[in-house]
């Protein structure tokens, strides 16, 4: 029972500051103001911008937009589900949802532009990190609950039901594996016999396997939703650098608080170097420390990224070039990248996760002399 509570505790935590740091940091603007933008259709008055249309596909906003419509007069409705904004502005909390500021309309000296709320007094800037410690005059927290942030809350309640329903399927069948659990068990296995225990150890690969697994199946499952192009899907969640940020971070706290002595004793006195190159190599080992969850960050962030683009970019060719001529090479190629997304959706959780796992037992590994 204690090693459960463990592990609901590492969960949970790790939940939490995705969650939170998502919240606070880390979305580009969207771009949702116009049919054009939206749908990516041309008219008579403006020409088609693909850098537009891909920047809105592949940022944030304050609502999760499903679909525009226009009506015989021309009038667009935008059909979007708002989502909750919550501002600290002058020492005061605000909260509302996202629709009172859609469209044009202005809530509390906020409106929504390109996708997100910001306020009608230019001089009035929303805060980033920086400002938490210099002072914010003139600045606004912004706490919503961002299109990313109820990315990963649909993504966590779909683990869930993956998880719960294996634990269930156990029970039924007396640790037989049956229905989800069929799933889902080659998968553990293979976290465990070809992630886990090669690089980390059989004696110390149990108590690194929960924060492993949640770490695969969380970048997993929302790149697969990343590339649904329909609520619950859309969200592009591991393609936010802010929360490949806390993930390499998550990953870097790991391998620094279960670092033995063998692993501190390499970077303070690297084996074999002369003392007198001491303080040129010790800088050198601190920054390879830093330079590993940086490449986590950077990889899962850039390759998730560049797919969207390339999928948005080969549908765009279609308008850009104004002819339906070009359209089934068009569509095919698009078809043919989404499904080898399918393919890099698996594949950059299991690199996200191997790493991981690899950095952890480069850490914990014991020296035998």
């Amino acid at each position: 029972m204690q090693k459960r509570g463990v592990n609901y505790l590492i969960i949970s935590f790790f939940f939490l500051i995705i969650f939170a740091s998502n919240v606070v940091y880390g979305q580009l603007p969207q771009h949702e103001e116009s049919a054009a933008q939206m749908t990516g259709l041309v008219d008579e008055e403006k020409e088609f911008n693909a850098v537009e249309m891909i920047m809105h596909h592949i940022s944030d906003s304050n609502e999760w937009h499903l679909w525009t419509t226009v009506d015989e007069a021309g009038e667009e409705h935008h059909v979007s589900i708002p989502l909750p904004v919550i501002l600290i502005s002058n020492g005061e909390l605000l909260t509302f949802m996202s629709n009172k500021v859609a469209h044009g309309h202005e809530y509390e000296g906020f409106i929504m532009s390109h996708g997100r709320v910001t306020s009608t007094d230019p001089n009035v800037q929303r805060a980033n990190i920086g400002d938490l410690f210099s002072g914010l005059d003139n600045k606004y927290i912004d706490l919503s609950i961002t299109k990313n942030v109820a990315g990963i809350l649909v993504s966590i309640v779909v683990i869930m039901l993956i998880f719960v329903g294996t634990r269930k399927a156990y029970a039924r069948n007396n640790g037989v594996p049956s229905g989800i659990a069929s799933f889902t068990e080659p998968i553990i296995l293979f976290i465990r016999d070809e992630v886990a225990i090669p690089n980390i150890g059989h004696a110390k690969a149990a108590k690194f396997l929960p924060l492993l697994l949640t770490m695969f199946f969380f970048i997993w499952i929302n790149n697969l939703l990343g590339l649904v192009p329909l609520f619950p899907g859309g969200a592009n969640v591991t393609g936010n650098i802010a929360v490949t940020l806390v993930l390499a971070f998550i990953t870097f706290v790991t391998v620094t608080i279960n670092g033995n002595k063998s692993y501190w004793g390499h970077v303070f006195k690297p084996p074999g170097v002369p003392v007198w190159l001491l303080p040129i190599m010790i800088p050198v080992e601190f920054l390879g420390l830093l330079t590993k969850p940086f490449a986590l960050m950077m990889r899962l962030f850039a390759n998730i990224t560049a797919g969207h683009i390339m999928i948005l970019s080969l549908v765009s060719l279609v308008f850009m070039f104004k002819s339906l001529a070009i359209a089934p090479a068009s569509v095919a190629l698009a078809l043919f990248v989404s499904v080898l997304e399918l393919l890099v959706a698996a594949l950059q959780a299991y690199i996200f996760t191997v790493l991981t796992a690899l950095f952890i037992g480069m850490a914990v590994h014991e020296e035998h002399h």
